[in-house]
């Protein structure tokens, strides 16, 4: 529930970003200045909610950063300008940073415990929230004002977490057990499994650069230069979050059948050619099913570079991992904006395409990781 109610908050944000940009009539490099906030802030506080949940559990920090996500998606619609956008989004983006890490942290206990590679499932949650949220969001963009429509947002997160929280709280994360895998771990040497869980953080950061520029950016892309209605432009990161939960919802069948190595190049490959039909269709519906191919292929490319860093160096590359694979989203919004302004965003949008091929490349070199 917290996964996806995570996505659904963050996905009726980024549906609104048309209007908001025009209410504060932000250019594209501007925008992207601004957007940089959400990662900004969740870069920032990772390392400090990671020490947060080693001293008070994974699973009430969960709840507060539910309650302060909620409260902060207000935020946004409530700015006139770039600056104070991007100033509003540092808070949105330090929420939204803290409920990752405390929601991951949880269910790598549970994919240990489980034995099974299940965290695709986790994500999925997210994806299907980001789905319904978008959803939501492309069915009122035309009657609610982003202010109206981020307030009951806000309500909508807080009684979810008041419903799921309790539950959450009263059972406590299981302490990690020192087993025969940790011995094992405990003997490889340590600079390798540095360079590989460093190589699954920019596996990580590579479809992280994707998500976010589609999120940030797709229904712009869609709504400006294809021309499509803001419903049709709302329904383009909607789309992309289903092809998404299918493809999660999917995973763990996928990585048992295929194994790591080929779903990763394999996830790659197909978002490689989803992301160069999405961005140069010459029409919306097109674009669309650009978008959709792209978001199948980057399904399971996160879930399975942020369990393999796990693997290699237990939650430390966890932690490690996800702080550089949220690091894209960083990177992100700031370089599709600024390569909008110096070419167009339907080339800057080409980016994701290159980022996926290099993620497939990666993950075809990092095969040998498996058997280390």
């Amino acid at each position: 529930m917290f996964f996806a109610l995570d996505g659904f908050l963050f996905a009726g944000w980024v549906v609104r970003i048309p209007a908001i940009k025009h209410q504060t009539g932000a250019s594209a490099s501007t925008l992207g200045l601004a957007l940089l906030g959400v990662s900004a802030g969740a870069v920032v506080t990772m390392t400090l909610t990671g020490r947060l949940c080693r001293r008070f559990g994974s699973h009430p920090v969960t709840v507060v950063c539910g309650v302060l996500l909620a409260l902060s998606i207000a935020l946004p619609a409530q700015t006139r300008s770039a600056l104070a956008l991007g100033l509003v989004l540092l808070v949105f983006g330090a929420a939204y940073g803290g409920m990752n890490v405390a929601m991951n942290s949880a269910a790598v206990d549970l994919v240990a415990a489980l034995r099974r590679p299940v965290m695709p499932s986790f994500h999925a949650a997210f994806s299907l929230g980001g789905m319904v949220g978008a959803g939501l969001g492309g069915l009122v963009a035309g009657s609610l004002s982003p202010a109206v429509h981020l307030f009951v947002l806000t309500g909508i997160g807080l009684l979810v977490t008041a419903a799921v929280g309790p539950v959450l709280l009263r059972q406590p994360a299981p302490k990690p057990a020192s087993t025969a895998d940790d011995a094992e771990k405990s003997r490889r040497p340590a600079g390798r499994a540095r360079r590989m869980v460093l190589l699954f953080g920019v596996i990580a950061l590579c479809t992280a650069y994707g998500e976010g520029a589609l999120a940030d950016w797709g229904a712009l892309h869609l709504e400006q230069d294809l021309h499509a209605h803001p419903g049709i432009a709302a329904a383009g990161y909607s789309l992309f979050a289903l092809a998404m939960t299918a493809g999660r919802l999917s995973g763990t069948a996928l990585l048992e059948r295929l194994g790591q190595t080929r779903t990763l190049v394999a996830g790659g490959a197909t978002a490689t050619a989803g992301m160069l039909l999405g961005s140069l269709a010459p029409t919306a519906w097109l674009a669309l099913l650009g978008f959709a191919v792209t978001g199948l292929g980057l399904a399971n490319i996160f879930p399975v570079a942020v369990g393999r860093a796990g693997e290699l160096a237990g939650p430390g590359g966890v932690a490690a991992a996800s702080t550089l694979g949220y690091g894209g989203m960083l990177l992100g919004p700031p370089a599709i904006g600024f390569l909008a302004d110096w070419f167009s965003l339907p080339l800057a949008l080409t980016t994701v395409a290159l980022l996926a091929a290099a993620a497939a490349a990666l993950g075809y070199g990092a095969r040998n990781a498996a058997h280390t």
